[in-house]
């Protein structure tokens, strides 16, 4: 399984100099079962998820966008994703279930008038939207369980993705100081990868309990309590400039007994089981077009 990161900023875009090398993009991740397949999984559908485009040559995109959460930064690239928005594109895009209400009316709320020009309706190719709940989610290629999280406004989702040996837990947005659930524990145990929300610094918590965010230590000390190979620091502050996030990483890496990595656009990482744990992760290099 490769999983490419192609928005990495929580909150808002953060363009500018300062933040080239990490990227500006707000959350999107693109799998597939390998190096030279493309991509038929996406993770949430941040601005990032126009770079799935490239990555397919110009051919429309078959597959399905799973989301944590239908927050801004989460959804804001959906309209904008022109492999997907185009004749013989076929998408299924699956939203956490709430209120009630069907997926397609979920993702309504944000994506039409006036909000938006356009409703769902107005996106061209072959587009269906289902509202899951916890548990087995139905993704041809690959094998997924979503379990509920703590953050606020609005029902979010955590995922485990398994495909080929391999294993990621995708946690975008938590706080999981106010508790993880044993469904929660149980579905990321021993994942190769934890993806997880490192928005925030200890001394910052008053501004992540505001907001329902983790610290960089509570994503270390969630790694260390499900037993994961590596983790990957993820939705990062727009605020935080590139010479931050590599002093960021660096402190977590000498705090941590497994590898830490801090995720940048454009990182490919290949999962076919967990790595020793006496060797770093793979050398993640630059795989967009």
């Amino acid at each position: 399984m490769r999983v490419v990161f192609l928005g990495v900023r929580g909150s808002v875009c953060a363009p500018g100099r300062e933040f080239v090398r990490y990227g500006g993009n707000t959350s999107c991740l693109a799998l597939s079962s390998g190096p030279d397949a493309a991509p038929t999984l996406l993770l949430d559908a941040g601005t990032g998820i126009r770079t799935v485009t490239g990555m397919l040559g110009g051919k429309p995109f078959r597959g399905t966008i799973l989301v944590s959460h239908v927050h801004w930064d989460h959804v804001q690239g959906l309209p904008f994703f022109s492999a997907g928005d185009r004749a013989g594109a076929k998408v299924v895009f699956l939203v956490p279930a709430q209120g009630g209400k069907s997926g397609r009316d979920l993702v309504a709320q944000m994506m039409s008038p006036p909000a938006f020009p356009i409703t769902p309706e107005g996106l061209i190719g072959d587009w269906t939207f289902h509202a899951v709940q916890p548990g087995h989610v139905v993704v041809p290629d690959f094998e997924v369980r979503a379990f509920e999280v703590a953050h606020k406004g609005g029902r979010t989702f955590g995922y485990t993705v398994r495909q080929g040996g391999g294993s990621i837990g995708y946690v975008p947005d938590h706080a999981p100081e106010l508790g993880v659930s044993a469904d929660a524990l149980e579905a990321l145990a021993g994942v190769d990868a934890l993806i997880h929300d490192a928005q925030f610094l200890e001394h910052e918590r008053p501004r992540a309990v505001d907001y329902g965010h983790a610290t960089v230590d509570d994503a270390l000390r969630l790694a260390d309590r499900v037993g994961a190979a590596s983790l990957v620091l993820f939705h990062h502050s727009p605020h935080r400039v590139d010479e931050a996030l590599d002093t960021i990483g660096a402190d977590a890496a000498a705090k941590a007994t497994i590898p830490v990595l801090v995720a940048a656009e454009g990182q490919a990482l290949d999962l076919e089981g967990a790595p020793p744990m006496d060797r770093p992760l793979p050398e993640v290099t630059n795989a967009l077009p």
